[in-house]
């Protein structure tokens, strides 16, 4: 098909290959993301990964800081794009925004819709122990990911994979979603499919506190926290008043020995076991306040943590 006109809405590292995947099909007639933020002790201005790329593309760059004073409606109209697509950009789209281009704004979204609707979607799949998400391709409206459905692309979670590791591999397929989806629903392709909202679930933004590890759970529920809350905001724990960051763990069988929740089973050179409601993790890697992650082994070794002792 001939090449169409497209806006493209995204920020961070994860939507970058959405936008090459759409500049391989698409004339990119405008890249929109989030204003540059402060970063590091000295608070130096840094721009978001979409656009450091888009700008190596040679493509126009915009960071509205208001979205709903008609004039940023105003200029998507200006750029007479056929379609905009949306992944990942971090703010709802006000009416005369979504209505701008000649066929709306699609959305490629980190989750199989109509499930973990929200700004979380890949951590929140991980911690709630699915072993399968995807890319949904969807038209977007004026709710929160409640458009209806276009395409789903698939792939498996592994059992130790953490949120980071999982989102570098969703990103390729967000892409491969763009390059076959997007063409496809521009030449009318597509018979939309509107989502069942009895089946949706929510992915709210995360926060500090619901990295915060509870021991009764079972094993497998403290991994996946663990695995969900890497690399932000990190699954913490507490010793003797001081917090303690838990990167990675490797569930266990039953404990050892009788020993209650959160309570060290086992310490040695080799490994730390912790003891859970059900089951047991060893403690793969932690980060102690002020210091550098390390293994749990290293941790006993330099004599922070016996057996016996309990965290939290």
């Amino acid at each position: 098909m001939s090449r169409f006109r497209a806006l493209f809405f995204g920020t961070p590292d994860i939507a970058v290959p959405s936008l090459e995947g759409l500049a391989s099909v698409a004339d990119v007639v405008g890249v929109v993301c989030q204003p540059d933020k402060p970063v590091g002790r000295h608070q130096e201005l840094h721009a978001p990964p979409v656009k450091v790329r888009a700008v190596e593309l040679g493509f126009p760059v915009v960071q509205p800081t208001k979205l709903r004073t008609g004039d940023f409606g105003a200029w998507v109209r200006e750029q007479k794009a056929d379609v905009a697509l949306v992944i990942a950009y971090g703010r709802i789209l006000p009416d005369d925004v979504l209505a701008g281009p000649r066929l709306g704004c699609l959305n490629v979204h980190a989750s199989i819709l109509p499930k973990y609707r929200g700004a979380a979607p890949i951590q929140w799949s991980i911690v709630r122990g699915e072993t399968e998400t995807g890319v949904t391709l969807m038209q977007m409206d004026a709710g929160l990911d409640t458009g209806a459905m276009l395409e789903v692309w698939r792939l498996s979670i592994g059992p130790d994979e953490t949120a980071g590791e999982l989102a570098a591999r969703l990103g390729p397929l967000a892409a491969q979603a763009v390059r076959e989806g997007v063409p496809k629903y521009v030449q009318g392709a597509y018979t939309p499919s509107p989502q069942n909202d009895a089946e949706a679930t929510l992915a709210p933004i995360l926060k500090k506190e619901d990295g915060l590890l509870d021991w009764s759970l079972s094993s497998q529920r403290v991994h996946d926290l663990v695995r969900g809350m890497n690399p932000w905001p990190v699954a913490t724990t507490t010793f003797r008043g001081k917090r303690v960051m838990v990167h990675r763990t490797r569930r266990m069988g039953e404990s050892p020995r009788p020993a209650k929740p959160g309570e060290v089973v086992l310490a040695d050179k080799s490994r730390v076991v912790v003891a859970c409601g059900s089951g047991s993790v060893e403690l793969s890697q932690v980060q102690l306040e002020g210091k550098k992650p390390m293994r749990g082994a290293d941790w006993h070794l330099g004599r922070g943590i016996a057996e016996g002792d309990v965290l939290g």
